[in-house]
């Protein structure tokens, strides 16, 4: 991993910045993106690919990130928005709203595998979180933001267990889509979410009505 020494110094004239993003391939709910500048004089221990971190371990390290960081922000893009514009270009709209949203503004960004549509001096780092310090720092805020969404989502939508599989296509998830269809948070633009719809244990299909002019004749309908 690159030490956020090292981000630093990419450039010494200004701020670095760090971006990640989380849930790209959930099938519920918003995906979330995090900005993060650290303190290069503040080394914050333990921090790592928020994926291989425990929840509790996360949720110390977010408390610290947030506590000793230059600036951080989390953003996220609706499932609406997601359906509407597709989940790269949602992911990208994400980041950019974490980076005009800090309180500090950058002169350089080191992004998480991909680029923004920003006037800003950038460079996409693929597997970022696993490279880079101040990445996995961003990683972990998105992570830990968009899982405290998701517990409050399943109060709401119990049916899903979106507390244990954070909106991502588990097999309790996909059976709880055939059983109940999706809700109103879903990502409908997502093939499973999709077909749910159509194959959900409780749905209907109103009878097509015939066409009277062809009704016990043994016709088909005339075409429109």
């Amino acid at each position: 991993m690159w030490p956020a020494a090292r981000c630093a110094r990419i450039r010494a004239d200004g701020s670095a910045l760090l971006l990640a993003i989380r849930a790209r391939g959930a099938l519920f709910g918003p995906v979330f993106a995090a900005a993060v500048i650290l303190n290069p004089r503040r080394r914050i221990v333990g921090l790592d690919d928020s994926k291989k971190l425990t929840p509790a371990r996360r949720e110390i390290l977010a408390l610290r990130i947030r506590e000793h960081a230059v600036a951080w922000c989390v953003a996220q893009v609706d499932a609406r928005s997601i359906d509407a514009w597709n989940i790269y270009q949602a992911s990208r709209r994400a980041m950019a709203e974490a980076v005009v949203q800090l309180s500090v503004q950058p002169d350089f960004l080191l992004i998480d595998a991909m680029r923004l549509d920003l006037l800003i001096e950038q460079k996409p780092l693929i597997k970022g979180d696993t490279r880079s310090v101040s990445i996995a720092a961003a990683s972990i805020l998105a992570k830990v933001e968009r899982d405290c969404l998701m517990r409050t989502c399943d109060q709401q939508y119990p049916q899903y267990g979106l507390a244990a599989n954070k909106g991502y296509g588990t097999a309790g998830h996909l059976a709880a889509l055939r059983a109940y269809g999706p809700s109103p948070l879903h990502r409908y633009s997502f093939a499973p979410v999709r077909e749910a719809c159509c194959w959900a244990a409780g749905a209907t299909q109103r009878p097509l009505p015939l066409d009277p002019a062809g009704a016990g004749d043994g016709t088909a309908p005339s075409p429109a």
